[in-house]
């Protein structure tokens, strides 16, 4: 989102701030997202009675706001602190930083391209016309490659950058799960039909998924997918597990999972 000086929050929208300074009325704050002025009323401080404001919101803090009011001729945004959530709080932060680190990512690849500040808005703009975040846009380059900005009509030069940045500035946590399938041949050639069925359980991984195949010991044989959530790595595992029962089966084999 391209922040301008006419740019204003949504009523309901959760916006971090920094906090200015309080007052007996309620306390000043600075949206960190938008840049400009805020004021928390006292009555929106603390579901409980408030004695001392500096007991909720000291200056500097950082707090996490839902918008109640925008008078855009005054230029005035009212806020909340007590109608957010703790979960809210944490969701909205964690976002934020993620936010704060993709920019930083953006800035440093302009600085190690040499370009300037129209080339990087230009750059985030291609981003955020396609994708509705720059973390999860980068997130998803470091597992498909430079291919995500390259798509975008960034060039060749901008997409490795970034794509190399973001792999060294940014760990994604990953899921793995496991499954063993039992796989057996009658046939006098049937050890070839078991290692086929095998090569594609392993070749059913999309990009950003990573299928490893064990033996367990004849005929057991232990799949284990990694993925970036639980969703993706239980949909390969299911597909692999798949695909080898229905190979085996195909040279007259027989398969199953048997966990």
């Amino acid at each position: 989102m391209a922040i301008t000086e006419d740019t204003y929050p949504e009523i309901g929208e959760l916006v971090v701030a920094t906090v200015k300074s309080t007052v007996s009325y309620g306390a000043y704050v600075t949206l960190d997202e938008y840049g400009r002025e805020g004021l928390i009323p006292v009555s929106e401080i603390s579901t409980t009675w408030v004695r001392n404001i500096k007991d909720h919101a000291r200056e500097g803090q950082k707090v996490v706001l839902k918008v109640l009011r925008v008078n855009r001729q005054r230029g005035e945004v009212d806020l909340s602190l007590r109608r957010v959530t703790g979960r809210e709080k944490a969701e909205k932060m964690l976002e934020w930083k993620k936010s704060k680190k993709a920019e930083a990512i953006l800035k440093s690849t302009k600085e190690k391209l040499s370009t300037d500040d129209n080339t990087l808005n230009s750059i985030r703009n291609m981003i955020l016309g396609q994708y509705d975040s720059l973390y999860e846009t980068l997130e998803r380059s470091i597992d498909q490659g430079e291919e995500v900005f390259t798509k975008l009509g960034l060039t060749v030069e901008w997409a490795k950058a970034l794509t190399e940045n973001a792999r060294s500035k940014i760990k994604i946590k990953r899921t793995t799960l496991t499954g063993t399938i039992e796989l057996t041949s009658p046939k006098p050639d049937g050890i070839v039909g078991i290692k086929t069925a095998l090569l594609d359980a392993e070749k059913t991984k999309p990009k950003g998924t990573d299928v490893k195949i064990y033996a367990v010991g004849a005929p057991k044989y232990r799949l284990e997918v990694t993925a970036s959530d639980y969703s993706d790595a239980e949909t390969v595992l299911k597909e692999a597990v798949d695909e080898a029962i229905s190979s085996i089966k195909a040279v007259g084999g027989e398969g199953r999972q048997i966990d």
